[in-house]
C-alpha cells in the first residue's frame, strides 16, 4: 500500500514538474518572437552591403537542398541560437514527443483541396531545371577572378572621375577643399549601389551569382573609397583647417547617403516599368549561367580578361614609372587592386555575426566593413607620413599607387552607404548615424595620431 502510494506521489510530482516546465517553456517561447525579430533585424541591416564568402556557403547549401530538422540542428550544433532558446526548443521537442494527440487512422479520407501550394518551393520545383552548383574550390576561384576584374575596372573608373572633375578637368574638386577628389566617385558609386547592389542585386544573382558579387563588391566597392576621403580630411586638419575638415565629413556623408536614396528610388521605378512591360508582353529572360559548361565558359572569359588587364597595366607601368606621373600610379594601382578587393570580401563574412560567446551582441554592426575601412584609413595615413619623410619620386609613386589601388579597393563607401540606408529604414534609425559617426571618428582620430602629429612635430612641408 505504501509502495503504491509513493508511486502515485512520484507520478504526481513528475507530472507537475513536467507541466510547470512546459508552462515556463511556452511562456518563454511567447517572448522569443520579439527577441528573434530584433536579432534578425540587426543581422539583416548589417548584411545589407556584403556578407563575403558566406554567400557561397549559402549557395552551396541550397544547391544540395538539404533540409535538416530541428533535432538535427540541435544535435549538430548548427542552430545559431542562444542557450535559452535552445532549451525552449528541447522542451518543445519533448512536448511534441509526449503529445497526447492520437495518430490519425490510416484510412482517413484525402483532402479535396489542392495541396501543391502547401509544399515548399524546393518540393514544388523538383521537376524544374535546377542550377548546377560548382565544387567549392571552383566557386572560390571563379568568385576571386570576378572580384579582381570588376575591382580593377572600379579603380580605373575612380581615376577617370578624378580627372574629369578635378583641377585638370571641370575643376569642381581639388585636394585643398571640402569637395575632395574622390567625392564624385563616392556619389556615383553610392547611386549605382542603390541600383545594382540593392534593388536589382537579386535579379542579377538569378543570372549569375558571381556577376552580382563582382558588380556590387568588386566594381562598386572599388569605385568608392573611404580611406581616400579620410586622408583628404586629414590633410586639411594638418594644415590647420579643422572647420573645413569637419564640413568635408558632413558634406560627404550627406551627399553619398542621398545618392544611394536617389539610386534606390529611381531603380524601384525602373523595375516597376520593367515588370509592367514584361507582364503585358508575357516575356521572361532566359539568360542564366546555371550549367557546368556555362560556368566554365564564364570563368575562362573572366580569367582571360584579368590576364589582359594585368598585362596591359604592366606594360604601361614600365613606360610611365620613371616619369613618376599619375598614370604610373594608376597602372601600379591596378596591379595591387585585386588583393584589396579580396581582403574586403573575406572580412565581410564578419558582417552580422555579432560579439560575445553566443554572438548575440551588436549583431547590427557590420564589423567586416568597419574593420576594412578603419584599417585602410590607418595604413593610408601611415603611407602619407612615409611619403613626406622620404620625399623621393620612387617612394611617392609606389606609396601613392598602394594608396590608390590596394587601400582604395580595401575601403568602400558604397557598401557603407548600403548598410547606412538599411539601418536608417529599420526600426532603429539611430544605428545608421551611430555606425557612420563611429567609423569616421575612429578613422580620423587614429589618422591624426599617425599622420597629423608627425607633420606638426617634425614640420613636414
Amino acid at each position: 500500500m505504501d509502495t503504491s502510494q509513493s508511486r502515485i506521489e512520484s507520478y504526481r510530482t513528475k507530472s507537475f514538474s513536467r507541466e510547470s516546465s512546459l508552462s515556463s517553456s511556452l511562456s518563454l517561447s511567447r517572448s522569443l518572437p520579439h527577441l528573434i525579430d530584433n536579432d534578425v533585424d540587426g543581422e539583416s541591416v548589417s548584411e545589407a552591403g556584403d556578407i563575403g564568402d558566406r554567400s557561397l556557403r549559402r549557395r552551396h547549401s541550397a544547391g544540395r537542398r538539404t533540409r535538416l530538422s530541428a533535432d538535427d540542428l540541435i544535435e549538430q550544433g548548427a542552430l545559431d541560437t542562444s542557450c535559452q532558446e535552445q532549451d525552449v526548443l528541447h522542451d518543445l521537442r519533448a512536448f511534441n514527443t509526449a503529445s497526447l494527440v492520437k495518430h490519425l487512422p490510416e484510412n482517413i479520407t484525402a483532402s479535396p483541396l489542392p495541396t501543391k501550394s502547401l509544399l515548399s518551393p524546393e518540393e514544388n520545383n523538383l521537376g524544374k531545371e535546377e542550377e548546377y552548383v560548382l565544387p567549392k574550390s571552383l566557386e572560390y576561384i571563379s568568385c576571386l577572378i570576378h572580384l579582381a576584374v570588376f575591382g580593377i575596372f572600379g579603380a580605373i573608373t575612380r581615376y577617370l572621375l578624378q580627372k574629369l572633375f578635378g583641377p585638370t578637368g571641370a575643376r569642381v574638386t581639388s585636394d585643398g577643399s571640402i569637395l575632395y577628389l574622390d567625392l564624385p566617385s563616392n556619389m556615383v558609386g553610392s547611386f549605382l549601389m542603390g541600383w545594382f547592389g540593392v534593388v536589382f542585386k537579386a535579379d542579377i544573382a538569378r543570372v549569375s551569382e558571381f556577376v552580382a558579387i563582382g558588380l556590387s563588391t568588386g566594381y562598386l566597392g572599388s569605385l568608392t573609397t573611404f580611406s581616400g576621403w579620410n586622408q583628404k580630411m586629414l590633410d586639411l586638419s594638418a594644415d590647420g583647417q579643422w572647420v573645413y575638415a569637419m564640413l568635408g565629413f558632413l558634406l560627404g556623408l550627406f551627399l553619398t547617403s542621398y545618392s544611394i536614396i536617389l539610386g534606390v528610388e529611381t531603380a524601384k521605378g525602373f523595375k516597376w516599368l520593367l515588370h509592367r512591360r514584361a507582364s503585358s508582353e508575357g516575356k521572361n529572360s532566359c539568360l542564366k549561367v546555371n550549367t557546368f559548361q556555362s560556368h566554365i565558359v564564364s570563368m575562362t572569359l573572366m580569367l582571360l580578361l584579368l590576364v589582359a588587364l594585368l598585362t596591359a597595366s604592366s606594360i604601361l607601368l614600365v613606360k610611365e614609372f620613371d616619369k613618376g606621373t599619375s598614370e604610373a600610379q594608376l597602372w601600379l594601382g591596378c596591379l595591387v587592386a585585386a588583393p584589396g578587393v579580396w581582403l574586403r570580401w573575406f572580412l565581410a563574412r564578419l558582417n552580422g555575426r555579432g560579439l560575445g560567446k553566443d554572438r548575440q551582441h551588436l549583431r547590427w554592426v557590420p564589423f567586416g566593413t568597419l574593420i576594412a575601412n578603419v584599417a585602410a584609413a590607418c595604413v593610408m595615413a601611415a603611407l602619407a607620413t612615409l611619403k613626406k619623410s622620404v620625399n623621393t619620386r620612387t617612394c611617392n609613386t609606389v606609396a601613392s599607387s598602394i594608396q590608390f589601388g590596394l587601400l582604395g579597393c580595401l575601403s568602400t563607401v558604397s557598401t557603407l552607404m548600403a548598410e547606412f540606408n538599411a539601418m536608417r529604414e529599420s526600426d532603429y534609425p539611430w544605428r545608421a548615424y551611430a555606425y557612420a559617426s563611429f567609423t569616421i571618428a575612429v578613422s580620423f582620430a587614429i589618422g591624426t595620431v599617425i599622420y597629423s602629429v608627425p607633420v606638426w612635430t617634425v614640420g613636414f612641408s
